[in-house]
């Protein structure tokens, strides 16, 4: 299951941490291996360099395997190694088979991707203010565009028994099944809807979700150990920390069907050559060519039916790297991250899953293997530039992301998106308002754009689009994000706060070390303005402390926030210090003047207190105050 959210540093701080993240030097690729004993060097230095114990990976040609293996340790404590046979973790990559069941009872008349959901499944609870209109569509489910924000931290802290049924693990807790928009327009990424997708198998097929599954796919795709449940011991890996020597303890999600699989890489090499060969195994279909060429391509967002053919299909989406445009799905646990992506056009694909959090092994490896399996492939032709359309001038202007996979941080990430987008030499320029980072499109329909990499070879499809304007406004899809256009003086208005609340902080922190040695002289001490200065400071280091509870939360973020814990209890009540000490600074500093308060100290607390008090008015709109992440 793709891993909860990777919460940031809190509003205090990020403007200036965000700044930071400036283009510079990219870290240099190695060499393509040209032969699978070079790339097995490559990525055991890998392994050992990030401190990653084991592995599990399968390169497959159309024709059969090329590689298929375990390195390293599958379970330090008995000295266990991995083989091709270890089970291994592979998180949301198991979405892929929610669509495929799906398509299967498409296949067999039971139902439509079209349907909606409370036709086929009317007990599932879900709210949908456009239900009349836009209901919530069964390929709403599949695509991700339901516009339910993702499953919360309670959800995800949940250890289900095996024995859980999908239905009690929908039942659960509701609360994120609320579309933010109309369904069928913007794409976020949601693990409650292909659970409740798998629930509609159980509905059609009177049989357990993950019954069905074994029947019809693993079974007739050769993949002889894959399971959704807890392995025997000794057949699966154990999931470490980025440390590489802390375990986790095996997790069982509340929703089997997004995210629980445990397979082996020849379970995974049977299943990238089931791709490969267009839904065929052994020369026998199991589901229809065409039912992989559907899972491809998108269809229920707005830029889907503007022409878009890249983005989030049926749980299965692109990526282009290196000048190659690549299909399948990641996946991500605790303890494991897991990539399975294949080239139709060059009847190539990999898969590898790794007992890691580490990122930095997770980007070297999939580099290392995409290297290899694409060095003597000639890349795909680039479509060539065309001319701006004449209407490109209206989509000039300001623009905020419109489609957050997470409404608790949407309150970071749309001041962090804030973009400008211009129309400069036949080209579209995206900039970031923080950062200033620059993006270049140029034209290759009348709509549609493909990125213009500083380095790397460009891409040989569109990626951006301008979509076509609607009664709710003017967006512009990028690559799997809608952002729509704001006025200019918006835009402007909302850096000029940020700056403001920034600069407030900074100035608190900066005098605060002098009000304090102030007060350890008799000479200097002022008893009147101790107010003015200890509510700010306050406010200030409530923000400090979310970060530091967060940090020392963030070694087990799951459990800790998505229970009610010291952490979680914590964070909700730094944020309403914040919020009271910002309205208690306003409000001394508003009060009548008193005898020894000096003027420019009250007209400093007026100013700085107005920050703080409009960061406290922004994170209480969007529900950052009070914030209880175990409810």
């Amino acid at each position: 299951m793709k891993s909860i959210i990777r919460v940031v540093l809190p509003f205090v701080l990020t403007w200036s941490s965000l700044a930071a993240d400036k283009p510079g030097g990219k870290e240099e690729k190695p060499k393509p291996a040209q032969s699978i004993d070079e790339l097995r060097q490559q990525v055991e230095k890998i392994l050992k360099d990030t401190h990653t114990n084991g592995l599990s990976i399968a390169i497959v040609h159309k024709n059969g395997p090329e590689w298929v293996t375990g390195l390293g340790m599958a379970d330090l404590a008995s000295n266990r190694a991995a083989t091709a046979d270890t089970l291994f973790r592979i998180g949301s990559t198991s979405k892929m088979f929610v669509s495929l069941s799906i398509l299967m009872l498409v296949d067999q008349g039971k139902l439509s991707l079209d349907d909606p959901v409370h036709k086929l499944a009317p007990e599932v609870w879900f709210d949908n203010p456009w239900e009349s209109s836009d209901p919530v569509r069964v390929v709403n489910l599949l695509e991700h565009t339901t516009g339910w924000d993702d499953v919360h931290f309670r959800e995800y802290a949940k250890q289900a028994p095996d024995s859980m049924s999908l239905r009690e693990g929908l039942d659960y807790d509701h609360h994120s099944r609320t579309s933010r928009w109309r369904p069928g327009t913007r794409m976020a990424y949601c693990n409650s809807g292909p659970a409740v997708a798998a629930y509609v198998v159980e509905r059609l097929t009177a049989q357990k979700f993950e019954d069905f599954v074994q029947q019809n796919l693993f079974n007739s795709i050769g993949m002889k150990t894959a399971t959704y449940f807890e392995p025997a011991p000794g057949t699966a890996t154990t999931l470490y920390r980025d440390d590489g020597k802390t375990p986790y303890p095996y997790s069982h999600i509340i929703m089997r069907p997004a995210g629980a699989i445990n397979a082996s890489a020849n379970d995974m090499a049977a299943y990238l050559q089931f791709y490969l060969s267009r839904g065929a195994v052994g020369g026998k279909q199991v589901v229809p060519a065409a039912d992989i060429d559907r899972m491809e391509v998108p269809k229920s967002t707005w830029a889907a039916k503007d022409g878009m053919k890249f983005g989030y299909g049926l749980s299965n989406y692109w990526t282009v790297d290196d000048g190659f445009v690549y299909h399948g799905h990641n996946g991500e646990v605790e303890g494991g991250q897991t990539d399975i992506s294949y080239i139709s056009d060059y009847g190539v694909g990999y898969f590898f899953s790794i007992n890691s959090d580490s990122d930095d092994a997770f980007e070297k490896i999939t580099h290392a293997i995409r290297a290899y399996i694409t060095h003597n492939l000639q890349k795909p032709p680039v479509p060539p530039a065309a001319q701006l359309p004449a209407y490109a001038a209206d989509y000039s202007g300001w623009y905020e992301p419109d489609s957050p996979e997470t409404e608790i941080t949407y309150f970071l990430a749309r001041l962090h998106g804030l973009s400008r987008v211009k129309f400069q030499d036949g080209q579209l320029i995206l900039s970031s308002a923080v950062g200033g980072r620059k993006e270049h499109f140029l034209p290759v329909t009348a709509r549609q754009f493909r990125r213009v990499p500083e380095k790397d070879p460009p891409p040989p499809v569109p990626t951006l689009e301008l979509l076509s304007v609607n009664t709710e406004g003017r967006f512009i899809h990028a690559e799997q994000g809608t952002m729509k256009k704001i006025p200019a003086w918006f835009a402007i208005g909302e850096i000029l706060c940020v700056l403001f609340v920034i600069l407030s902080i900074l100035a608190i922190v900066v005098y605060a070390p002098f009000w304090l040695f102030g007060g350890l002289i008799k000479s200097r001490r002022r008893p009147a303005e101790r107010a003015m200065r200890f509510w700010p400071l306050l406010a200030v280091l409530s923000l400090i402390a979310f970060v530091v509870i967060f940090i020392t939360a963030s070694r087990d973020l799951i459990n800790r926030l998505g229970n009610l814990t010291v952490w979680s209890a914590s964070l909700c009540a730094v944020t309403l210090v914040f919020a009271l000490a910002a309205l208690a600074s306003f409000f001394v500093a508003l009060r009548r003047p008193e005898e020894g308060v000096r003027r420019d100290v009250r007209r400093f607390s007026l100013i700085v207190s107005l920050g703080l008090l409009i960061a406290a008015a922004y994170l209480a709109y969007w529900g950052i105050i009070g914030v209880r992440t175990w409810a």
